[in-house]
């Protein structure tokens, strides 16, 4: 019977929904998966092209950029879990615990600038997995992506769960400046038992909170997103 592990959202590591052929895995990994803790394993995903389209008439933007998959917040209501059945990893713990990185995203996201034929409009950062999750504590993808979104003027829109986004006022607040930026944030709940559950590495509530209140008071344009809500 699946259990519950401290810390994680997914219970189990059901097969990939894709899988066809059985998958080996090396010694390191198959000891890994049998460990009583699964612990998180961040990996470089070099990028072909960094800026994904949508033609959906129930999104409200074309354009968006995800520097990483899988997410280690782990939320349980995660959409975006699926997406790792693409890899033959588990849309379960796999999502949270196998985290990718895209390394040259910024390179990807100049050279999508730089082609001819480019229009320039608004590009969302994290529509899939949240830019702000631990990982980029140490790889500052979004820094960067940031950094050339300011240096070259271009409108740019985030979505995330992650306090770690005040690191960053100092370039958001300049393309605030500019009319060139926007911020939603992700709180579904304030009640701490049901987030430690369906957000096990989430922030606080309150946390978030606070996170709007200094982007506000940094100037830049900042909402809440009030979703999902349970049960409904």
């Amino acid at each position: 019977m699946a259990r519950a592990h401290k810390g994680r959202g997914a219970v189990s590591r059901l097969d990939s929904r894709f899988e066809t052929r059985p998958v080996e895995f090396d010694a390191e990994e198959a000891q890994r998966r049998a460990g009583q803790v699964p612990e998180t394993v961040l990996k470089a995903m070099h990028a072909g092209t960094i800026i994904s389209h949508n033609t959906s008439p129930d999104v409200p933007f074309n354009r968006s950029i995800n520097p990483y998959q899988g997410c280690e917040h782990g939320c349980i209501y995660c959409y975006a879990r699926p997406s790792h059945s693409y890899l033959d990893l588990s849309p379960g713990l796999d999502f949270e615990t196998r985290i990718f990185y895209k390394p040259n995203a910024a390179k990807r996201l100049l050279d999508a600038w730089q082609k001819p034929s480019y229009t320039c409009e608004p590009i969302t950062i994290g529509a899939n997995t949240d830019p702000y999750q631990p990982a980029e504590k140490t790889t500052r993808l979004t820094r960067q992506l940031l950094e050339l979104f300011l240096q070259h003027s271009h409108p740019v829109n985030l979505i995330t769960k992650g306090s770690l986004i005040t690191r960053d006022i100092d370039v958001l607040s300049e393309l605030a400046k500019r009319k060139l930026c926007s911020v939603a944030v992700s709180i579904p709940t304030m009640n701490a038992e049901l987030k430690r559950i369906m957000e096990p590495r989430v922030p606080s509530a309150a946390s978030r909170l606070a996170t709007i209140d200094r982007l506000v008071a940094s100037g830049v344009p900042t909402s809440l997103l009030m979703a999902p809500i349970i049960p409904a």
